[in-house]
C-alpha cells in the first residue's frame, strides 16, 4: 500500500487559497452592511440575521438589489472625480459597426446584470476586490447609433477622460469597431509606444468592410497612430474561416505577431502569455489588452456578433488572461458580447469572468490595489492609512 502523499503535493492552489483567505479584510463589508442597516431599514424581527436590511442594498441577494453597476461597485455619477478611483468601468454600447449579427449595444448592460451572480472574493486568486480595488463604475459612453465616426469620437474622448485622471479604463463593449477609438483616445497620455494584446478568432486587420470601418478593421487603424505600431500587435486564438485575407495581408506587411488556438494546445497557456507579453513590451511604455470574447468556442459563447467554432475553452482563456495580466497593462476592453442571440447568459457571463479575473490578477501581483480613495464614504478598496499588502505568492 503507497504513503499517502504530501497534502500540498496534491492541492497546492487549494491549500494556498484556504490560507490567503484568512488574510483579507472585511472592512468594507461591514461598511456595506451598516449603510443597508442605514438606508434600507432593519429587517423584520422574524429575521435572524440582523445583517440583512428591509431593502436590498448591497451584493446579497444576487438575484435582487440590481443598482446597474458592474459587480454592484459604487457608481460615480460625476465623471470629473474619476480620478478619485483607481479603477473606472464604462460602457461603450455601440454595435453600428457590425457587419452580420446587430445587438451588442446591449453588451454593457448584459455584463452588469451577469456580475449580479459574482461575488467580490475569487477562492483561487485570494483576492477580494471590495477590500482590494478601488473601482467605481461610470457608465456608459453616449453612442450615435447611426454614426460610426461620431461614436468613435465619444469613445476616444472618454477613454482619455479616464486615462488623464491616472485610473484603468475596463470599457464594456460594444462591437470590436471600438478597438480603434479606444487605442487612439488612450495614445496620447502614454509616453511612449503602446503594446496591444488582442484575443480573437478574427484578424480585424483590413482596411474597410463593406466601404466603412467597421468590427473587422479596427488593428488596421489603430496601428496607424504613431505610437502604436503593428510590431507590437499580438494576436492570439485566431484562425477559423472568418479571417478575411485581405486582413492578413496586411498583418503580413506589417509585421504583427499570430498565436492560432492550435499554438495554445502545443506550447501550452504559460509559454503563449510569456511569449505574448514579450512581443507587446517590446520598445512599449504600455499594453493594452483587447478581448473579443468570440475567441472563445462558440459552443460556450452563443451570443456574440460573429460566432466560430473551434475557439479557446474558458479555461485557457481565462488561464491565459491571469497570466497576461500579471505582466501589466494600461487599461482593457471586452468587445462583442451580444445578448440577445443567448438565452442562458452565459457569453454575458464568461464576459464578466475575464474582466473580473484580469482585474483579480492586476491585484494579485500588486500591480493595482494600492490607491485609496480619499473622497467618497461608500468607496470600495484601501483606506488611506492602509499599508499596502505585498503581492500574494502562490
Amino acid at each position: 500500500m503507497s504513503e499517502s502523499p504530501e497534502p500540498d503535493a496534491v492541492n497546492r492552489e487549494g491549500a494556498w487559497a484556504q490560507r490567503a483567505e484568512g488574510r483579507l479584510s472585511h472592512r468594507r463589508w461591514k461598511e456595506e452592511v451598516e449603510r443597508g442597516l442605514a438606508h434600507g431599514l432593519p429587517a423584520a424581527d422574524s429575521i435572524t440575521d440582523r445583517t440583512i436590511p428591509t431593502f436590498a442594498r448591497g451584493e446579497l441577494p444576487h438575484f435582487a438589489g440590481e443598482r446597474g453597476t458592474f459587480l454592484k461597485c459604487p457608481y460615480l455619477e460625476d465623471v470629473h472625480d474619476v480620478g478619485d478611483a483607481e479603477v473606472a468601468i464604462f460602457g461603450a454600447p455601440l454595435d453600428a459597426g457590425t457587419t452580420y449579427r446587430p445587438g451588442t449595444r446591449f453588451g454593457p448592460q448584459g455584463i452588469r446584470r451577469a456580475t449580479n451572480l459574482f461575488g467580490t472574493y475569487s477562492y483561487e486568486l485570494g483576492v477580494d476586490l471590495r477590500e482590494q480595488l478601488n473601482m467605481v463604475d461610470i457608465g456608459d459612453v453616449f453612442a450615435i447609433p447611426g454614426n460610426l465616426e461620431k461614436s468613435f469620437d465619444q469613445i476616444s474622448k472618454a477613454i482619455g477622460h479616464v486615462a488623464a485622471s491616472g485610473a484603468f479604463p475596463v470599457v464594456l463593449g460594444g462591437d470590436h469597431s471600438i478597438g480603434y477609438p479606444t487605442v487612439r483616445g488612450l495614445a496620447p497620455y502614454v509616453d511612449g509606444n503602446i503594446g496591444i494584446i488582442h484575443f480573437d478568432r478574427h484578424v480585424d486587420t483590413q482596411e474597410l468592410d463593406l466601404d466603412e470601418r467597421m468590427h473587422t478593421t479596427p488593428w488596421f487603424h489603430a496601428t496607424n497612430i504613431p505610437n502604436a505600431p503593428a510590431t507590437n500587435l499580438v494576436q492570439i486564438g485566431i484562425g477559423g474561416w472568418q479571417a478575411p485575407r485581405a486582413g492578413v495581408k496586411v498583418g503580413r506587411a506589417r509585421g504583427t505577431t499570430v498565436m492560432t488556438v492550435g499554438d495554445v494546445e502545443r506550447v501550452g497557456i504559460d509559454k503563449i502569455a510569456e511569449t505574448a507579453l514579450e512581443l507587446a513590451w517590446q520598445g512599449a511604455k504600455a499594453v493594452y489588452l483587447s478581448f473579443d470574447i468570440d475567441v472563445i468556442d462558440s459552443g460556450f459563447v452563443p451570443g456574440t456578433g460573429w460566432p466560430e467554432p473551434g475557439g479557446l475553452l474558458p479555461r485557457e482563456a481565462l488561464g491565459l488572461v491571469r497570466r497576461i495580466a500579471e505582466g501589466g497593462l494600461s487599461g482593457m476592453e471586452l468587445v462583442e458580447c451580444s445578448p440577445p442571440y443567448d438565452w442562458a447568459e452565459q457569453t454575458s457571463l464568461i464576459s464578466a469572468r475575464v474582466i473580473l479575473d484580469t482585474l483579480a490578477s492586476l491585484v494579485r501581483v500588486g500591480r493595482l490595489g494600492r490607491r485609496p480613495s480619499t473622497r467618497r464614504t461608500d468607496a470600495w478598496g484601501p483606506y488611506p492609512d492602509d499599508t499596502p499588502p505585498a503581492p500574494a505568492a502562490g
